[in-house]
């Protein structure tokens, strides 16, 4: 998937300096306690599948969307996880970003799940006791959250 044509038209304005972007991020499990997760082209590190909010996108909606072109998937909001914001990302490019990340619980309800953009070279499904490597820190982070067993969200106070 290509930079969302919002981001394009500030970064003529701000080059690569960094944004303050809202995000969404999301745990996909299936009946079996599996994990959703696609292996990032940018990073090569395995991921919970996330993107950008578009201008005026709800965030449930958003990483709805996100699954169906990341991975070809259907799946279901359940609940809210968590609200965190990111480290500073700095992109192959030069540009820097940091998120305020919005992450959801999902319930996978059907497809089978394959690469359907540019941005993932592999997605599949992993036992949350065996999950693959690299892993970025902040999906270990996400699933902690996402999979404990109390079911509230979680917030950095």
């Amino acid at each position: 998937m290509p930079i969302p044509e919002f981001i394009s038209d500030l970064r003529v304005h701000v080059g690569h300096s960094p944004l303050w972007l809202s995000g969404v991020s999301g745990v996909v499990v299936d009946d079996a306690g599996r994990v959703l997760l696609a292996r990032r082209a940018d990073t090569d590190e395995w991921a919970v599948i996330s993107g950008v909010l578009e201008p005026g996108e709800e965030p449930a909606h958003a990483i709805i969307r996100e699954i169906a072109e990341e991975t070809g998937i259907d799946a279901q909001v359940v609940r809210l996880t968590s609200v965190d914001v990111t480290p500073l990302i700095t992109y192959p490019n030069g540009d820097q970003t940091r998120y305020l990340d919005v992450c959801f619980l999902a319930r996978y309800r059907g497809g089978r799940p394959h690469v359907a953009d540019d941005e993932n070279t592999d997605v599949g499904w992993f036992d949350p006791a065996d999950l693959p490597q690299p892993l970025a820190e902040t999906t270990r982070l996400r699933l902690a959250k996402a999979l404990a067993d109390e079911e509230r969200a979680w917030f950095a106070t």
